[in-house]
């Protein structure tokens, strides 16, 4: 039997395990920031749907937007 075969199945199975671990890593890591990214937006829109509205504005106000510089 060939030592430099033996070595290499070794290390063939050795780097497969490596990125198999990497990938899961990778996973765990996009899954954390998906939740972050959601408990951001949830935020986010609670704070925009608790926001107070003006009621008590006069009629003229808000109607017209100045786009000119």
């Amino acid at each position: 039997m060939d030592m430099s075969s033996v070595s290499g199945v070794a290390n063939l199975a050795t780097n497969a395990n490596n990125a198999q671990i990497k990938d899961a890593v990778g996973i765990s890591v996009l899954n954390k920031a998906l939740d972050a990214q959601v408990e951001s937006a949830t935020a986010l829109i609670k704070s925009v749907a608790e926001s107070p509205q003006p009621s008590a504005l006069p009629d003229n106000v808000g109607g017209n937007v100045n786009v000119t510089a």
